[in-house]
């Protein structure tokens, strides 16, 4: 979780891991030799740090954000699922391997999943939205095409 100013607010962690975490959460790939400069610690310190914040689960793990003028797909969507609960586990293990789905959430209220999905064409949604209401257990579905992205304060 990050409070407002974008820096992991565990309360566990001193200013100088923050700052780490702050400077890997801008750029992932900042050598330790500019995280130990920009944070006035030791190189063979900063190296430390971070193996024990990969140790204790605080980094869980590193990755690539696409620019997203080349990788962006024509068309990104939200569908909301109501599902019958003894069908929610095959529906997850069917969206778990489906390459369009970009994030599935478990939410209250009338639906019981949030999908976000990024598909190449209207076409490949329409297929795709149509295999997914036929799955067991879907009572009903709820698609939102997204059109443009106003705020992204997401992780990189």
């Amino acid at each position: 979780m990050t409070n407002e100013d974008d820096k992991p607010s565990d309360p566990s962690l001193d200013d100088t891991d923050q700052r780490i975490l702050a400077l890997l959460m801008t750029n992932a790939r900042m050598p330790v030799a500019a995280i130990a400069r920009r944070t006035g610690i030791a190189r063979t310190t900063a190296i430390a740090r971070i193996a024990a914040l990969e140790k204790r689960g605080v980094i869980a793990g590193y990755g690539v954000r696409l620019n997203p003028d080349l990788a962006q797909p024509a068309v990104r969507a939200y569908v909301g699922i109501a599902v019958d609960p003894r069908g929610a586990p095959d529906l997850v293990r069917l969206l778990d391997q489906l390459p369009q789905v970009e994030t599935l959430c478990a939410v209250s209220g009338p639906v019981d999943y949030m999908l976000t999905l990024r598909c190449r064409s209207t076409a490949e949604l329409d297929r795709l939205l149509d295999r997914i209401g036929a799955a067991g257990g879907v009572r009903q579905t709820s698609t939102s095409i997204i059109l443009t992205k106003r705020i992204d304060r997401g992780p990189a």
